[in-house]
């Protein structure tokens, strides 16, 4: 895959181009990508791999062996699994089965069945790795199964069934949760619950049992078997019947409901809406951050003009409605994401490389921080100036809202600190620090005279 400013583009071998003809010569690809099931996707000369620009002259970006080069369409904004919401890696699997069991009807199959071949336009999952299909491959069973059950399947459980994040699991193994692991977190009751016996207990007695065997006893105890296709088939269609069924009662949280039962006045909401939409309207930014969005009442009103907004939260509860919503209203301008702002998705993968940090995915033209600020340095400790550092440092126009010490949710933060707890959480020198970093263009005190918001745009 070379990905460059204009474009995202595959290389393909000659197995990868057999594979391709096969597709396209199908009826397949074009019904997925009509549906919006599929990224669009084009071929296009193997000149478009090269640059001539490049030390090493034209040809520099084309790897060895390639037969024919694949363009795709670019998603706005790339997520990984581990920044979405239950409902979204569970829609993210059934689009992955839906188009598993379509390809076999064509004569193809998926060879991956990981979450990272999915991305989302809003609240609408798209499938991005073309290059995935192959030929049938003929009597075998479903080749993607275990990668399937190890990054959709056991996450999916595991918060349906154990209420257990599995946020941290995804972000710490990039193979997903392994079945032996997997089956120490279910009690003996929720091992005879639909699918966990199946596809948990006994993938992990099977995986005991080669861990104590040798190559050798390996060799000679599997024996080939051959699969039919409607096998296969079959055995799609039942995990696509086990993950629809499966919920997630999220509960109440800290942060449900928060919008109802904060501490705003009605006059102070109107004010801070108009605010926002006053900005967006002058701004018109390609790309907006909401960081700490809560229900999404901000990021709705950004995205009445701005090409997208990425709407951000710690509460998985709060986002998962966010998500629901979105979905249910069919709105692709807003994407929401499980982050923790003090807790950052980190680049991970070989040489840090394969999953990149948020800023390296795409700053934002304008960044929303809303009842933010209080959160991330009374109860994350981290320095005014800092936070105000990393927000300059992205180049964004920024919209920050200070909730002063006299605020009801900043004094109920700090109840929790000793006296004279962080210093620094001051109107004058919040004030101070983001004028040596920006420059203010607006200043509005809330009429309840507790929180001001600024507009503000690095230096």
């Amino acid at each position: 895959m070379v990905i460059t400013d204009d474009a995202v583009l595959r290389a393909l071998s000659p197995e990868g181009a057999d594979a391709w003809n096969a597709l396209e010569s199908s009826p397949l690809l074009e019904q997925l990508t009509v549906a919006g099931k599929v990224v669009e996707t084009s071929e296009v000369g193997l000149d478009a791999l090269e640059d001539p620009d490049l030390p090493d002259g034209p040809g520099s970006l084309l790897p060895t062996g390639v037969e024919r080069v694949l363009e795709h369409e670019r998603i706005p904004f790339i997520s990984y699994p581990y920044e979405w919401t239950f409902s979204m890696l569970q829609d993210a699997a059934l689009l992955q089965l839906d188009i598993g069991i379509a390809a076999i009807d064509e004569g193809l199959a998926l060879k991956d069945a990981t979450p990272y071949n999915v991305q989302f336009r809003g609240s609408s999952p798209v499938f991005i790795d073309v290059g995935s299909f192959e030929n049938l491959p003929e009597g075998k069973p479903w080749v993607g199964y275990r990668q399937f059950c190890m990054l959709y399947l056991y996450p999916l459980l595991f918060q349906a069934h154990r209420d257990l994040p599995f946020h941290p699991w995804l972000r710490g193994s990039i193979d997903g949760i392994a079945p032996i692991d997997a089956i120490k977190v279910f009690s003996l009751r929720d091992r005879l619950r639909r699918g966990v016996f199946v596809h948990t207990s006994l993938h992990a007695r099977l995986d005991r049992r080669a861990n104590r065997s040798g190559p050798g006893d390996t060799e000679k105890s599997s024996k080939p078997r051959t699969v039919k296709p409607d096998a296969v088939k079959a055995h799609m269609a039942s995990m696509k019947r086990l993950v629809a069924k499966l919920r997630w009662k999220s509960g109440e949280t800290a942060w449900s409901g928060y919008r109802e039962d904060n501490t705003y006045s009605d006059e102070d909401d109107r004010r801070k809406q108009a605010f926002v939409g006053e900005v967006a309207a002058g701004e018109r930014p390609g790309l907006t951050w909401d960081m700490g969005c809560n229900d999404g009442v901000y990021s709705r009103i950004a995205a009445g003009n701005s090409d997208r907004v990425i709407a951000f939260d710690f509460d998985h509860a709060t986002v998962e409605a966010l998500y629901r919503s979105l979905r249910e209203e069919g709105d692709t301008r807003i994407l929401p994401l499980v982050g923790d702002l003090a807790d950052p998705s980190p680049a991970l993968g070989w040489r840090g490389l394969e999953r990149k940090t948020l800023a390296d995915r795409g700053a934002p033209d304008l960044m929303l921080a809303l009842a933010l600020i209080h959160h991330v340095s009374i109860t994350a400790n981290i320095p005014v100036a800092d936070f105000l550092e990393w927000a300059r440092n992205l180049g964004s126009t920024l919209l920050i809202e200070f909730p002063k010490r006299d605020d009801p949710m900043v004094k109920a933060l700090l109840a929790n600190k000793g006296e004279g707890a962080n210093p620094d959480y001051s109107l004058g020198v919040f004030e101070r620090e983001l004028e040596s970093r920006f420059e203010i263009e607006r200043r509005e005190e809330l009429p309840s005279g507790d929180r001001v918001l600024y507009l503000a745009r690095p230096q």
